[in-house]
């Protein structure tokens, strides 16, 4: 009898003879991603690059390294954001539709309303049905996510409505020896006799609606009982805080910007503000799903998610990989030859405006770094996925360091620190360096704080001498 190998697609080995050859999984080429920049693998010394002569602090440094990540060549901008908002404005008018109350039937697209007017559509375009003008009970479910102001008469998107809910399995927690569900595989010392009936506590988040209408988001603590207890559930109102301009700095005539910066078309390509870090984690997951969709992958097909970057990838790429970089370019001066400065920052006391900016600038306005990354330093600063501890990178390891707390909401306060890194338009030299660090709290907007995403690269392509492509 002979017998023949076969690899995973039917095709037989040549010469296999009963030796391992290996079962290669079934992949896909997954392109890279839209406006990101590659940054390889590496090392360097995270932390201060020299001494503090401000604060008269000495350096304390640490070897670290990092595997190859996507990274957002920008921050996120206004059109992008706005992106955001209007799927979810969107995904709340096709739920309405659906609804008998407005009408019971979302087989069509809309561009006009009962007058001919043109409105903005409901976007269904997976659909090919005819357009066609919007009946009384249609325009009522468009017009349900819009509200005219009492006084002023203003038309606008009801920010109160724009809630987005998603969901996401703790792997790290999952994975953890203690939290196994088979009380046997918490122990590998065979000295400790396994209690069986040990119960194990697990807190997770979870959100709702309560018969009052309002939303609620809470952290539960219950005995462990399967794997639904390391999904968690939030839900979040996406729509940016535009009042902190005025919030922000007290006297200070800042009213165009809360009316303007983020719906006027002049600031499209403008960095995003009054986002806090809440929904900043928000837009990672949807971009997450819109990368899944257009790329019609399964939802079995696994993919690494878009999120925000650690604070040690963030130091990285923003000081290209170099111990000796202060800022993301390559010297200590704040200008070039040409007397241009190097970023939007505050040059001078009471002075704005002499880097050619008042508050933040369009994106890319000024050089990139050596990796390719736009506006390191300086225009606003951004948002990381790392908990903020006094003691910093001390805590963590030095193997892609992270340190991460999903904060309850009965937690301290103090306990909802997120780092932020890169200072912004409002911050002088010192504050715009890449190697400092600072805070603020994950629930809280600023009109100088944005942010911009990264992705973990898997696996690269193979040549000889095991170098990657």
């Amino acid at each position: 009898m002979t017998v023949v190998l076969l690899t995973s697609c039917g095709r037989s080995f040549s010469g296999g003879g009963g030796e391992v050859t290996g079962v290669r999984s079934a992949t896909f080429n997954e392109p890279a991603p839209y406006g990101m920049v590659l940054v390889k693998r590496g090392s360097f010394e995270m932390g201060p690059s020299g001494r503090d002569s401000l604060w008269g602090t000495n350096p304390e440094t640490k070897g670290v390294s990092f595997d190859s990540f996507w990274m957002d060549e920008t921050e996120i901008t206004n059109a992008k954001y706005r992106q955001f908002l209007y799927w979810v404005r969107d995904s709340i008018i096709r739920e309405r539709l659906a609804d008998p109350a407005y009408g019971g039937n979302d087989l069509f697209k809309i561009t006009e309303d009962r007058y001919g007017e043109p409105v903005e559509p409901y976007l269904d375009w997976s659909r090919p049905i005819p357009w066609r003008r919007a009946n009384e009970d249609e325009l009522r479910a468009i017009e349900s996510v819009y509200y005219t102001h009492p006084i002023t008469g203003e038309r606008r998107l009801d920010e109160k409505q724009m809630y987005y809910k998603y969901e996401w399995y703790d792997h790290t927690a999952a994975a953890l020896r203690k939290n196994q569900l088979n009380p046997s595989d918490r122990v590998r010392n065979t000295d400790i006799a396994v209690n069986p009936n040990e119960v194990i506590m697990i807190s997770k988040d979870t959100a709702y609606i309560d018969d009052d209408g309002r939303i609620i988001n809470e952290t539960i603590t219950r005995p462990l009982s399967s794997y639904y207890d390391f999904l968690h559930t939030r839900i979040v109102n996406i729509y940016p805080d535009e009042t902190c301009w005025v919030n922000d700095f007290n006297n200070a005539y800042n009213e165009p910007y809360m009316r303007m910066y983020f719906s006027h078309p002049g600031y499209d390509d403008y960095p995003v503000v009054g986002v806090s870090w809440e929904q900043a984690n928000a837009f990672c997951v949807w971009r997450t799903e819109l990368f899944r969709q257009s790329a019609n992958l399964p939802a079995s097909q696994q993919i690494e998610p878009f999120r925000l970057p650690t604070e040690g990838e963030w130091e990285y790429a923003a000081r290209s990989g170099k111990n000796e970089n202060k800022y993301p370019w390559a010297t200590d001066e704040l200008q070039n030859a040409k007397g241009c400065f190097l970023g939007n920052f505050k040059p001078g006391k009471g002075n704005y405006t002499e880097d050619g900016h008042l508050i933040t600038a369009r994106v890319g306005s000024y050089a990139p770094n050596e990796f390719g990354l736009y506006d390191m330093a300086g225009n606003v600063a951004e948002w990381t996925s790392t908990s903020y501890s006094e003691s910093g990178p001390s805590q963590m390891s030095d193997m892609n360091p992270e340190l991460r707390y999903n904060a309850a909401k009965e937690d301290p306060y103090a306990m909802k620190k997120k780092v932020v890194r890169g200072g912004s338009w409002k911050d002088v030299a010192q504050f715009i360096r890449s190697d400092m660090r600072t805070f603020e709290y994950q629930n809280e907007t600023r009109s100088y704080i944005g942010f911009r995403c990264a992705r973990t690269q898997i696996g690269f392509a193979r040549t000889k001498g095991g170098k990657k492509k």
